[in-house]
């Protein structure tokens, strides 16, 4: 297949890829969301709106991320070559803030004077107070109980930040409880304010908006790859839970003789509850106004989720990966919480780098396939730095203790 047209076709004019995506929306927010495709669309044309978030991007962010060469790690694995995009060296420790920057370019423009959204592992959460205080607006973020106390540290971030964090704590108090809170404000308050949501999912534009901001991450990563190499990747891989930092990683990849690889997270295992592997054991479902693969449970509505990441425990995922996977460009595979870990601990002690639990999993992917390859080279994009997780890791792992040499 050609992929050299793929993003002057999709989404559809009505937010589809393939069958996925749309917009399932109360007849209220209906008219709210054109009002933000239709600035998105007048604003992403525009010169004025480009330089100022590329200077932003430069000034601001300190963009362009390095890619890495992780020659110790490498070493230990074999032959195979193993890097990073360092994404954690973005500022605020992660991807988010590339497409929150834009966001709150957005609302801007628009006029509105307050910004909401829900955050899982924070990152999101302290990228959008970020913003919130570089463009001079009211920001509240709703998180789960649950990941409040997993993530402390961003917390505390999001408030000296100015922002206003919300504890959610009905059912099971994660990243889809807190979307459905975001969700119900936005409905009473959206005429001042713009749900930024964190990721590629959603109803339309935000799959489009979320990922054409991220597209950022690949085109960097695949001109510095070429610069370092001369040639391209064998592989690239990023984790997906709604899967904003790996859409961007991908899709300037799409037309290359590349393998493509998203990683979901296991968690304790294949049971129902025990992981939030959306694209490996769900089935098509409409969830938070969007159409794509979703975990259910006996009676067809979303399942109960589990990851040691509290950014990816999300019982959906993002319409375009949906799509990317049924077409056959993009493939899914998972890796366990004890793989994470593990992975964790090795790039920290043969790296020098702290990675976020998300990042670890696409770390431990990609430690496992090097030695399967033998030869080769892999790109992985590592979404966001590990200081948010360190209190979790030592409560639960200690500092390394048990931590095994290859």
């Amino acid at each position: 297949m050609d992929y050299s047209t793929y993003l002057k076709k999709y989404p559809t004019e009505d937010g589809y890829f393939g069958r996925f995506g749309g917009a399932y929306l109360p007849p209220q927010l209906v008219p709210a969301m054109e009002e933000i495709t239709q600035a998105y669309l007048t604003i992403c044309h525009s010169s004025q709106f480009i330089n100022e978030l590329r200077r932003i991007r430069k000034e601001f962010q300190g963009r362009p991320t390095p890619v890495y060469h992780c020659e110790n790690l490498s070493r230990k694995l074999g032959n195979c070559q193993i890097y990073l995009k360092r994404e954690d060296l973005n500022h605020s420790g992660a991807h988010k803030l590339n497409h929150c920057m834009g966001e709150g370019l957005l609302a801007k423009f628009m006029g509105k004077r307050r910004i909401i959204a829900e955050t899982g592992a924070g990152q999101h959460g302290v990228a959008l107070a970020t913003a919130a205080a570089f463009f001079g607006l009211d920001c509240t973020i709703y998180m789960g109980a649950v990941d409040i106390k997993k993530q402390a540290p961003n917390v505390a971030r999001m408030k000296i930040l100015g922002a206003k964090v919300v504890s959610v704590d009905k059912g099971a108090q994660t990243l889809k409880e807190a979307v459905d809170a975001a969700f119900e404000d936005y409905l009473q308050n959206y005429k001042d304010t713009i749900y930024c949501i964190g990721s590629v999912v959603g109803p339309h534009p935000f799959p489009m908006m979320v990922r054409d901001f991220q597209y950022v991450v690949g085109e960097e990563a695949r001109e510095q790859f070429k610069d370092m190499t001369g040639f391209l990747p064998d592989v690239i891989t990023a984790c997906v839970g709604g899967g904003s930092n790996s859409i961007g990683f991908f899709l300037p990849f799409i037309n290359d003789p590349v393998d493509i690889v998203g990683v979901e997270p296991l968690g304790r295992g294949e049971k129902l509850g025990e992981h939030a592997a959306s694209m490996t054991y769900g089935s098509e479902g409409v969830m938070h106004g969007f159409d794509s693969i979703m975990l259910k449970d006996a009676n067809g509505n979303p399942a109960p989720v589990y990851s040691i990441a509290s950014g990816l425990d999300y019982p959906s995922v993002g319409p375009e990966h949906a799509f990317l996977r049924e077409i056959g460009r993009v493939k899914y595979d998972v890796a366990t919480d004890l793989e994470t870990v593990d992975a964790f601990f090795k790039l920290s002690r043969y790296e020098g780098i702290i990675p976020a639990l998300e990042s670890s999993h696409a770390v431990a992917y990609a430690m496992k396939l090097a030695k399967k390859m033998g030869k080769g080279s892999i790109l992985v994009n590592l979404s966001g730095r590990g200081d948010k997780d360190l209190d979790y890791v030592i409560e639960h792992y200690g500092y390394g203790e048990d931590f095994k040499e290859f």
